[in-house]
């Protein structure tokens, strides 16, 4: 992100607010000297999917914040219910036998949207936690049954479920995995990711799926079924790289859960509300019937933090045969009463506005218009479905060879995009976008030449260094 500039037009409150932020704000994925030396992009105010920063540019965002605000920023509708229930009960205790409405409702809804007998829901305050919750939950239900041994977790790389320890050890994205940091290793294993774009060679889509699945099937069997207790999945991988499975592939491994009494996590935290232009993606895109859902982002667009574990009937029916036994895992926050209100107005407004109609229409357009961008030299791939897609940037098409880390291409490309007046992810080498679900296809007309000219413009300064033929 910038820092100021000379000439800026900051009054002298907006520079120290900037400077404020650069000397005490340590952010989600913070890296110090970056931050020491160029602070922050503050963002002042957000409508729909524009933001504008403190200086009074204004940005399309392409982000959606981070994956999140889908009914777009700044409604009245959800300030009044957020105000209206702050104003009636700001907090409830969420503990043991006390409840409050909003929350009561609000576990209903979910559990109509949820598909098969995913009934019960378990508040969170976000995605990692409620990925973490899931784990909780997991380890209680084999025990209740008889099955302690099974303690094993399957994973995948490039997979990612948050920044809690236990999810932290979950995620498979090798540049999240800091040498600093310990992690869960005796009982977590990673699979291979299913990214297509880097299969073996010669290997068409059919292989590489069958290939997954006998890796996958080969581990259960190394370990044990009767060890195996979860397997966590994001139907599509997203801040790994948005990577699409291959076809078939999230319905096989489903088929291998069942098959050795494994418990099927879905982790929809990005993909639930709408995104894909579903409530949850499990069943009604890939024919998967998960035992647990987890989800947030979407849930409440961002207006306020809230995640949520909803689980099958099949586990809470071993767990209550027991009158002496605890779920002893909760939060301070689980089911605020605001929070769940926030929920449940964005629930609404998605009903209301036919938002998931926009996404299929204005997705499919979208995703046409990003596959323009693959005759620029560095374009090697636009992966992803409707409103959660991905360009990768690489050095050799032929090859598929990425450029070398201290390229930092993705952040190159980001950075010309903000100067373009939108705002996409870098990710090493890539960059992804995941828009606000109200984006219109006049967004996207404004969208894409910028990142287009944001991407000629970074091979132009890759010329300038060698990186690229002259």
């Amino acid at each position: 992100m910038a820092s100021p500039t000379p000439g800026s037009t900051r009054q002298s409150s907006d520079k120290e607010i900037w400077e404020q932020d650069r000397r005490h704000h340590v952010h989600p994925f913070h890296n110090f000297a970056s931050y020491d030396k160029h602070g922050s992009l503050i963002i002042d105010e957000g409508r729909g999917a524009y933001l504008k920063d403190i200086d009074g540019k204004e940005y399309f965002d392409a982000v959606g914040g981070m994956w999140c605000t889908n009914i777009g920023l700044g409604r009245q509708e959800m300030a009044d219910a957020i105000a209206e229930q702050v104003t009636k009960l700001a907090y409830a205790n969420p503990f043991s036998d006390m409840s409050n409405e909003p929350a009561a409702r609000l576990s209903a809804k979910l559990a109509e949207l949820a598909p098969g007998d995913l009934n019960h829901v378990f508040f969170t305050c976000g995605g990692s936690t409620a990925n973490d919750g899931a784990f909780r939950l997991i380890q209680m239900y084999q025990s209740a049954r008889g099955k302690k041994q099974k303690k094993h977790i399957l994973s995948r790389h490039d997979a990612y479920h948050g920044t809690t320890y236990f999810a932290a050890s979950l995620s498979g994205k090798a540049g999240d995995r800091m040498p600093d940091f310990s992690y869960i290793e005796d009982i977590i294993h990673h699979l291979s990711s299913p990214n297509f774009y880097r299969a073996p060679e010669g290997m068409d889509e059919a292989r590489f799926c069958d290939h997954l699945v006998d890796e996958m099937e080969q581990k259960i069997l190394e370990l044990g079924a009767e060890n195996v207790a979860a397997f966590y999945a994001e139907p599509i991988l997203g801040s790994g790289g948005v990577i699409v499975p291959p076809e078939n592939y999230n319905r096989r491994t489903w088929e291998l859960c069942q098959k050795y009494d494994i418990i099927y996590v879905a982790d929809e935290v990005v993909t639930g509300f709408g995104r894909l232009g579903h409530w949850f993606v499990s069943k009604d895109m890939f024919d998967v019937q998960p035992d647990i859902i987890c989800c947030a982002k979407g849930l409440t667009s961002a207006y306020l933090p809230l995640g949520a574990m909803i689980f099958s009937d099949k586990i809470y029916n071993v767990l209550g045969n027991d009158a002496d036994r605890w779920f002893t895992g909760g939060y301070t926050y689980s089911g605020h009463p605001v929070c769940c209100t926030a929920a449940l107005t964005n629930i609404e407004i998605m009903e209301r506005e036919n938002i998931f109609e926009n996404v299929r229409t204005v997705g499919a357009y979208f995703e046409e218009q990003l596959r323009t961008l693959l005759d620029l030299p560095i374009v090697g791939d636009i992966r992803g479905r409707l409103f959660m897609m991905c360009v990768v940037n690489v050095m050799n098409k032929e090859t598929a060879e990425f450029f070398p880390p201290e390229v930092n291409i993705g952040k190159r490309i980001s950075n010309h995009a903000e100067s373009q007046g939108v705002i996409v992810r870098p990710a090493a080498d890539l960059n992804i976008m995941s828009p606000a679900l109200t984006m219109t296809k006049k967004d996207v007309d404004f969208l894409v030449p910028r990142l287009r000219k944001a991407i000629e413009l970074t091979m132009d300064d890759l010329r300038a260094e060698g990186y690229l033929p002259a």
